[in-house]
């Protein structure tokens, strides 16, 4: 029996279904964890609505709550359609996601390892859950680190990060391999920015719970 936790971004996410269904080939169990990053900065835009990130996670007013919802309900139902009728569409809010709330940075959260039932009862019905990263509050938190927390607390054997990079570059060349001691260190000193900074904490918080994780081609290991 192998339980694999798949992160597919939002701006990857209406091409991932046939990564998904090769994934669920591979594996008894597959969780899918999407965001929706440039559909809620397009929404805000729209909205009037300040677009601010504070290391890879994004502010987040009341107001930009409901269109965080919004963006993410709608990237849902897409994937879950692209997916196929194995999908089953759920919000990490209502199936009982934790976090723990980050003041500063408004109705955000640090998403700590989880359990849903509602997940274990799909993968009982033969079903491919697919999670938007809502947690209780409800609170808004990144993507990448909700499904390091579902991969901890689901006990997955693998964590992948589907992106539309490589993997990590340092130096102009994808790494292959990466301790998690010294991604640790890159992430301490900022020697990284953009997207690979939420990603790469969350591999490192996955291995350092006993989850095999990768972000592309780069393995992050224990």
């Amino acid at each position: 029996m192998t339980r694999a936790v798949v992160k597919v971004g939002g701006a990857v996410a209406d091409a991932s279904a046939a990564a998904v269904l090769a994934l669920a080939g591979e594996h008894d169990e597959l969780l899918v964890v999407h965001g929706a990053g440039p559909q809620i900065s397009l929404e805000m835009e729209r909205a009037g609505i300040p677009v601010e990130f504070v290391d890879g996670r994004r502010v987040t007013s009341p107001a930009g709550l409901e269109l965080v919802r919004r963006s993410l309900r709608r990237v849902n139902a897409t994937l879950c359609a692209a997916i196929g009728p194995t999908a089953v569409g759920l919000l990490g809010d209502e199936i009982g996601l934790q976090a723990e709330r980050v003041p500063a940075l408004g109705l955000v959260g640090t998403p700590l390892p989880s359990r849903p039932q509602a997940i274990l009862d799909a993968w009982q019905r033969g079903l491919t859950p697919v999670v938007a990263p809502l947690a209780e509050g409800p609170l808004n938190v990144n993507a990448d680190e909700a499904a390091a927390a579902l991969a901890v607390g689901l006990a997955a054997d693998r964590l992948l990060f589907l992106t539309d990079v490589d993997g990590l570059i340092l130096g102009g060349e994808v790494v292959e391999r990466i301790g998690v001691d010294e991604a640790g260190a890159l992430l301490a000193r900022g020697a990284l920015e953009g997207g690979i900074v939420p990603k790469l904490g969350a591999a490192v918080a996955a291995a350092r719970g006993g989850v095999a994780a990768s972000i592309g081609r780069t393995a992050v290991v224990a």
